[in-house]
């Protein structure tokens, strides 16, 4: 996953090791400038995404390193990184979260980490854990209200706030909404949120997972069905939609829905009405839609395993929720509460931290919350999860 160390050793006698400093908030870029002086560092400031670019192509940057702060005003954080590393690949890259002031050495790190980097986050944090208290964003304490976090999520990355900003937005309204993102990544979280925060809130929230349900009893949980219509079934019974009249209807899942079914689930959306199994008539429902899938729906249309129709119904209103890869600056937020949350008075060492900021995430928060699970586990009854602690 990291570089090659001899990419990163740098001779002490050579000339201030470059540090590009990338972040929209003027008082992040000022106290790092201050603490980070000459002969040993040569900081070069950057306000946006762009900005980083230019400074990073004019100044060269092969033996340097860039202090990111992922709020950027005009690039995606995951996208800058995927810049950096094309056209910068000698580039260290130094997650900062400058509500914390943590410094995290990312994915892309050479292992075992040089010294001179080990000497910035000392330097920047004045202690060997790397925190300087944070900083105070210049927002007005209205904006910081609109973007706390929903309901059992946490981060204050950019991505995130937006997709809660997307969330608040949409829940006032009956609009269909498609959640989408990677397995573990929080998307039933979103969910449950629109609901509560919606007017149907004091009506049911039914959850139907179309992975879970064999394609055989799905059409007849979904929908109902009449004494009589199949074998077994010996009294009529209304399925999960019509369960979830006047409230909301969570279809997770959704790309693993059969093909078979999607016809009639579309007509249930455009018509509001369902028909049992065996049975005749329509029955008028009032239900609120959200879907949610970690599959590429229109690669599933491409393989005609998807209609495109249904698709386009179901996300009038898309929400994508990032992996965590591209949130890391929420990583040490994410490890502290899950870490109250299992062992209360625990801490997370600085070299634990590293550990978990070097790995990649693929099962993303959760994922990242059975490790922690773990480690609370076997500290024992020492305060400090170390290294040791840590299995991923």
């Amino acid at each position: 996953m990291g570089m090659p160390v001899s990419q990163f050793v740098r001779n002490e006698d050579r000339a201030p090791i470059n540090v590009f400093v990338v972040s929209s908030n003027l008082k992040v870029r000022e106290t790092l400038q201050g603490k980070l002086v000459l002969p040993r560092w040569n900081v070069i400031e950057a306000g946006s995404g762009a900005g980083a670019l230019e400074v990073l192509r004019k100044h060269g940057a092969d033996d340097g390193v860039l202090v990111l702060d992922p709020m950027l005003p005009d690039l995606d954080p995951g996208e800058f990184h995927g810049m950096i590393k094309t056209r910068f690949p000698n580039t260290q890259v130094v997650t900062l979260n400058a509500r914390t002031g943590q410094l995290l050495i990312g994915s892309a790190s050479p292992t075992p980490v040089s010294k001179w980097l080990m000497d910035l986050v000392n330097v920047v944090g004045g202690t060997g854990a790397g925190t300087y208290g944070g900083f105070e964003r210049e927002t007005s304490p209205s904006v910081r209200t609109e973007r706390n976090n929903l309901r059992g999520m946490i981060g204050d990355s950019a991505l995130m706030r937006r997709a809660y900003e997307l969330t608040r937005m949409v829940a006032l309204r009956d609009t269909t909404v498609l959640v989408t993102g990677e397995s573990g990544t929080g998307k039933d979280l979103v969910a449950q949120e629109i609901h509560l925060i919606s007017p149907r809130r004091k009506q049911p929230f039914v959850v139907v997972n179309c992975s879970a349900i064999p394609e055989s009893l799905l059409e007849a949980e979904l929908f109902g069905y009449t004494k009589g219509a199949f074998t077994g079934a010996v009294q009529s019974r209304i399925g999960r939609i019509h369960a979830a009249h006047g409230g909301t209807l969570f279809l997770d899942e959704i790309g693993d829905m059969p093909l078979s079914l999607q016809g009639k689930l579309l007509r249930f959306l455009e018509q509001g009405e369902v028909q049992r199994l065996g049975g005749n008539d329509n029955l008028r429902v009032d239900v609120r839609v959200v879907a949610a899938t970690n599959a590429k729906l229109k690669d599933l249309i491409h393989k005609q395993q998807f209609r495109d129709d249904l698709y386009y119904r179901l996300s009038v209103f898309p929400i994508h929720l990032p992996p965590l890869r591209d949130r890391m600056n929420d990583l040490d937020d994410l490890a502290a509460e899950f870490i109250t949350r299992f062992a209360p008075g625990k801490t997370l060492s600085h070299e634990a931290l590293q550990i978990l900021a070097s790995h990649d995430w693929p099962g993303n928060v959760r994922e990242l919350r059975n490790v922690i699970e773990r480690a609370t586990i076997l500290v024992g009854l020492e305060r400090d999860i170390k290294p040791e602690h840590i299995f991923l």
